[in-house]
């Protein structure tokens, strides 16, 4: 298995990212996809989950109006639509498979730093 993010970087207070997790290694339409978030000496967190299909979409309390998370089932690669970035946003962020409750796959992770 194998999850490669990418589209991270420097934005300002007010600006948009789009994220992309590309991945390979197993079915990717038959699992949820996740992206977590670890900002600067805090613990890791869920951001946002989509559905097999994309039907269904869960997102923290914090990013909720302002993220959007989206899949391409054909591409095998899920987004992560990022717009009003605040500073608070800062994180590493990383794309994550559970395929079993044992076998959980985490990408390399991509900055997001948001500045005024």
């Amino acid at each position: 298995v194998q999850l490669v993010e990418s589209g991270g970087g420097l934005v300002q207070i007010g600006g948009s990212l789009r994220l992309s997790c590309a991945a390979s290694g197993f079915t990717f339409s038959s699992y949820a996809m996740s992206w977590f978030r670890q900002g600067p000496e805090k613990e890791r967190e869920l951001v946002a989950i989509i559905s097999t299909t994309g039907g269904t979409t869960m997102y923290a309390d914090s990013v909720k109006g302002r993220f959007t998370i989206s899949r391409d089932n054909a591409k095998n690669t899920v987004y992560l639509q990022m717009n009003s970035l605040k500073p608070e946003d800062t994180a590493v962020y990383y794309c994550n498979v559970n395929v079993t409750a044992r076998r959980v796959y985490w990408g390399q992770g991509t900055q997001v730093t948001v500045s005024s």
